[in-house]
């Protein structure tokens, strides 16, 4: 398969949202090396790196690839405009297509960056380009009902918060609630479209 096949790009004031590729990994072995401890309960923090070698990352890579051209989960590496640097990642992956165009939103951001506005812009300009480039109509995201940070950034941002789903995610060996916040064209202030009728462009 073409490790480049997808390449849609997307960039704002700060960041450019790019699918990953295999040069990229000292990038992103830096943003993982670097990072803090732990700073909540929701941060994964410091992680051990030992086993994510060039070659690991390369098959990464191509299994991203693979899952975006299956329309499957779109995965985004979130880099610096001005030092290229792995800031994180966000992706965008479909729930269902047809007269839904429905997806769910995940992102993070390596807490040595985190109070500097990167998870805003990033989750911003996804959702948009969710919108106007991979055809979704609705996009949502899952957040812990105690994670008053990913809560913060979704309202700031204007998703809307809709609902508790009980027991809707599998975590630590139990079931957990989600608050679930979602947004539609029209809450950025997009056209409406009619459902597509074939896969979005990747490019």
């Amino acid at each position: 398969m073409n490790e480049t096949a997808w390449t849609l790009k997307v960039e704002t004031k700060r960041l450019i949202l790019r699918p990953q590729q295999p040069n990229d990994y000292q990038s992103w072995l830096a943003g993982f090396s670097d990072r803090l401890p732990q700073q909540s309960k929701y941060d994964e923090g410091a992680i051990q790196l030992d086993s994510f070698d060039q070659e690991w990352f390369a098959n990464s890579c191509k299994f991203h690839q693979e899952q975006a051209l299956n329309d499957y989960a779109y995965i985004f590496g979130i880099f610096s405009q001005q030092t290229n640097q792995h800031l994180g990642y966000i992706d965008l992956s479909t729930i269902q297509r047809e007269e839904k165009q429905w997806a769910n939103l995940g992102y993070s951001i390596h807490n040595q960056y985190w109070k500097q506005g990167f998870g805003r812009e990033a989750v911003s300009a996804a959702i948009i380009a969710g919108f106007e480039i991979l055809g979704y109509h609705r996009i949502e995201t899952a957040i812990n009902l105690d994670n008053h940070s990913s809560i913060a950034l979704a309202e700031s941002i204007g998703l809307k918060k809709e609902c508790i789903r009980r027991g809707f995610y599998y975590e630590n060996e139990q079931w957990v609630d989600h608050l679930i916040y979602a947004a539609i064209p029209s809450d950025f202030g997009l056209v409406e479209q009619p459902p597509l009728s074939y896969l979005p462009p990747l490019h």
